[in-house]
């Protein structure tokens, strides 16, 4: 993430407090969901779709910065679930 995109994350939280961004995240997330499952229904909707992952995106650059997660743990984290998934397509992981 760019340094003045932390700046101005940060200054959100500062602002707005940690509550108030959680529930935005959450708000987020559910916009997210609608366009998904409009999408679904055979709405072509594509450019909202796209709109509701980068909110969802910025909204959990602000969760990593409240909460004191390092982008690094994320990405061993996210590394281990691909790995997972592989396995799993490969036939060698039964779970």
């Amino acid at each position: 993430m760019k340094n003045n995109y932390i700046q101005i994350l940060t200054e959100t939280i500062d602002t707005f407090g940690h509550r108030m961004q959680t529930m935005v995240a959450i708000e987020e997330m559910s916009e997210l969901t609608k366009e998904l499952v409009k999408h679904m229904r055979g709405r072509d909707n594509r450019d909202a779709i796209a709109e509701e992952i980068a909110d969802v995106e910025i909204m959990l650059c602000q969760l990593r910065l409240m909460h004191g997660i390092k982008t690094t743990d994320i990405d061993a984290l996210i590394a281990g679930k691909i790995n997972r998934l592989k396995n799993k397509l490969e036939g060698k992981d039964s779970g």
